[in-house]
């Protein structure tokens, strides 16, 4: 078992920037491919982003490539997603989500173990 918690949400103006973090406990970090999904209101989870164990490969949805990072620091069992240029369509609770499959996906089924949630509000 794993236990992911988020934090860094929070209210900022359009083309600013926020930095999500969740920490992993129970499990090394390193067992599990780690995403990012994010529900706004109405709308269905999506997929954000994803990383390997080792941090060596990423994998973005096409609305946030080129804007949003993904990053992880094993040692301290956290995974990172850095956001900038943010936009008001980027509004949504942003969830990190840990697999044990053996590559990349961005089925949020395939997801066995889930935080929270961090609200990140963007204001036109």
């Amino acid at each position: 078992q794993v236990q992911l918690v988020e934090s860094g949400g929070g209210l900022v103006q359009a083309g600013g920037s926020l930095r999500l973090s969740c920490t992993a406990s129970g499990r090394t970090l390193t067992t599990y491919i780690m995403g990012w999904f994010r529900q706004a209101p109405g709308k269905e989870r999506e997929f954000v982003a994803a990383i390997t164990r080792s941090g060596g490969n990423s994998d973005y949805t096409g609305s946030v490539k080129g804007r949003f990072t993904i990053s992880r620091d094993n040692a301290k069992n956290t995974v990172y997603l850095q956001m900038n240029s943010l936009k008001p369509e980027d509004t949504a609770v942003y969830y990190c989500a840990a697999t044990r499959t053996l590559g990349i996906t961005q089925v949020t089924m395939t997801y066995d173990y889930w935080g929270q949630g961090t609200q990140v509000t963007v204001s036109s």
